[in-house]
Order: structure tokens, then C-alpha cells, then sequence
């Protein structure tokens, strides 16, 4: 099957690989439907990791071509969306509902990597879940979405504790950060605050419900922020980036007793421990558990309720994908769509 493998930063191709066959009871076997691009798969395809032969891709829809025999949730022929860390279902840590961090946990990027036609995916009840039938496929690109980027976005702001009478601020205007304003409108938000300089990320956060744009960064931004929140800042800041700056700009926008969801990969962030005491604001983040929200999104977005699909702005083969990497590095493209 072909399959895209990162030799080294910069260096992306797609290639023959072994078939995925089953090797646990667990397992099932799925056939890609649509894949794409993660905003995290730029850190090792700029050198911020180190890739030696990677196989990439985390994010997947699809139909089960096969199952193992302790598999009892799913069936050949199901349409499935997973998340994309590997999820037991039954440990303490899944029960409580942070299946990211389960004790059985994989992730899937680089373990099994699903910028492929195919993909075993081990731990299947635990990991996959399907939809109520077969999707038109005009859903596949929202189905796709909830398979990560837009998981995150709502533990982002589920993290916050974004919801009615809050004020919402969104570090970040790459996917994950928009679908955030998505899922801080759909919990009921007053206000959403989104920082950002690309007027076609601003298009569609003003789309998806945001009510303010900030421009500036750093320092500045937090102090424009303050303007607009009566000097108080945000109840509720996602953080969506990753970085030293992002992660203080979002603690320096959050007013006392306030909170911030971080899902942005961090690299390199160092939080001063006297700044952060007398900030007296909240902190959860980290990988998010999305196969929680699984369900609940599926279903919104088979209603029709929601539409997270538009963060897709560029649909490429998956032969294609080297050029789908380089438009994402060149911020030619928000989030690239990968067909099978």
C-alpha cells in the first residue's frame, strides 16, 4: 500500500509499505477513506523534531475491511472516524475519561500512521467509533475533522470552561484554534476574542462565531485584549500553538480565577513559577482525549449542526502530499485534505 514516510525534516514522500494485517484480538483493519495534515506535522517537517523515516498521520475516517475476534462494537463494512491516540476503553485513566493518556496508550503518528490506504488500528472498541451509517460524501471532510482537529478545539475550549456569559480569547488562528471558536460558540460563549493576521483565518473564525479580531501579539496583544475586556482580560483563553510566546500571551490574557485550555503542542515553554502564582488562573490542556467527544460530535455534525469541514482549505491526493506539507509550512494553505 502506499503510505507517507518523513525521511528527515523537509524531506516527504510517499511510498510501498506492508499491508497492515491483524495481530491482536483487538485490532481492526481499516480502509482509508480521506486523511490530511496536521498543524503539529510541521514541528519535525521544520526540524523541531527530529523524523528518521516516520510514518505520519494521525488523523482518518474509513470503512473496517476486518476485524479481530474480541472486537465488539464494530463490523466489516462500518464507516469509523478515530482518534488519534490509541485508547484501550476499559483502564481507570480511560473510565475517567482521558483516554489520551490511557495506560494502553499509542500514538498514532509515527506507531501506525494513517497518511496511508490502510491502517491497523489496535485497541478498535476502545479507539473507533462508527457512524450511524454510511456518510454522503460531503461529511467526510467534518467526519475527518473530529478525528482530531476538531476534538482538540473542543477540549480546548471544554478545558477553558468556555460557555455562557464568557468571554473567550483564542491564541492561535491555525486550524485547531478556529475550531476552538467553534466549539466556545456551540458551549455558549458571549464573546470571542480570536488573535489573528490572516484575513482568510478571520473570515471563517468570524464565520464559525467570533466576535473580536486582535492583530497584535505578545505583549501588545494581551494589552489590546485588556482594552476590550475593561482591563479584566479573558474568563476563558485557548491556547492553540505551542509556543513560549502563545502559551504566555494566553496566561497574561486570562483575568484572575480564569482559565486556559492549551492543546498546542509546547516546545521549549517555560512558565515563571512567581508569574504564574500570582496570575491565579486555571491550567489543563495537553493531548486531547477526543475519542470522549467522539460521539457527541459525530452526531452534531450528522445533524447538520455544525460544519468544522470548512478548516479544510486545500484537497490534495495522497500522492501529493509533499506539496500538501510545503503549502502548510508556507501558510499557503490553513489545513490540507488528503484523498485515497
Amino acid at each position: 500500500m502506499r503510505a507517507v514516510i518523513m525521511h528527515a525534516p523537509g524531506d516527504v514522500r510517499v511510498e510501498e509499505r506492508e499491508d497492515p494485517r491483524i495481530i491482536d484480538p483487538t485490532d481492526a483493519i481499516i480502509r482509508l477513506t480521506a486523511t490530511c495534515i496536521c498543524g503539529s506535522d510541521l514541528w519535525p517537517y521544520r526540524g523541531a523534531d527530529q523524523p528518521d523515516h516516520q510514518h505520519m498521520g494521525h488523523e482518518y475516517v474509513g470503512v473496517v475491511d476486518e476485524v479481530g475476534s474480541a472486537v465488539e462494537t464494530l463490523e466489516v463494512g462500518d464507516f469509523v472516524v478515530g482518534s488519534f491516540v490509541i485508547s484501550c476503553g476499559t483502564c481507570e485513566i480511560c473510565r475517567a475519561g482521558h483516554q489520551s493518556r490511557c495506560v494502553n496508550a499509542v500514538f498514532v503518528d509515527g506507531a501506525i500512521g494513517t497518511q496511508a490506504e490502510r491502517a491497523r488500528i489496535p485497541f478498535a472498541d476502545g479507539t473507533l467509533v462508527a457512524t450511524p451509517g454510511q456518510p454522503d460524501a460531503a461529511l467526510i471532510p467534518s467526519l475527518l475533522a473530529a478525528s482530531d482537529v476538531l476534538g482538540t478545539g473542543w477540549f480546548a475550549a471544554d478545558a477553558a470552561q468556555a460557555g455562557p456569559g464568557r468571554i473567550v480569547a483564542v491564541v492561535g488562528d491555525g486550524a485547531v484554534g478556529l475550531m476552538g471558536v467553534l466549539a466556545a460558540q456551540q458551549m455558549g460563549a458571549e464573546r470571542i476574542i480570536v488573535v489573528s493576521r490572516h484575513a482568510d483565518r478571520q473570515a471563517l473564525a468570524r464565520e464559525y462565531g467570533a466576535t473580536d479580531i486582535i492583530e497584535e501579539r505578545g505583549d501588545e496583544g494581551v494589552a489590546r485584549l485588556k482594552e476590550l475586556t475593561d482591563g479584566l482580560g479573558a474568563h476563558s483563553t485557548i491556547e492553540a500553538v505551542g509556543s513560549q510566546e502563545s502559551m504566555m500571551q494566553a496566561i497574561r490574557s486570562t483575568r484572575p480565577g480564569g482559565s486556559v485550555g492549551f492543546v498546542g503542542v509546547s516546545h521549549d515553554v517555560q512558565i515563571p513559577g512567581d508569574e504564574l502564582f500570582f496570575s491565579a488562573v486555571h491550567l489543563h490542556g495537553g493531548p486531547a482525549p477526543v475519542r470522549r467527544y467522539l460521539p457527541e460530535l459525530i452526531q452534531l455534525i450528522w445533524d447538520r449542526t455544525i460544519d468544522p469541514g470548512k478548516v479544510f482549505d486545500l484537497t490534495l491526493p495522497l500522492a501529493d502530499a509533499a506539496e500538501g506539507y510545503r503549502a502548510m509550512d508556507e501558510r499557503r494553505a490553513t489545513k490540507v485534505l488528503l484523498t485515497l
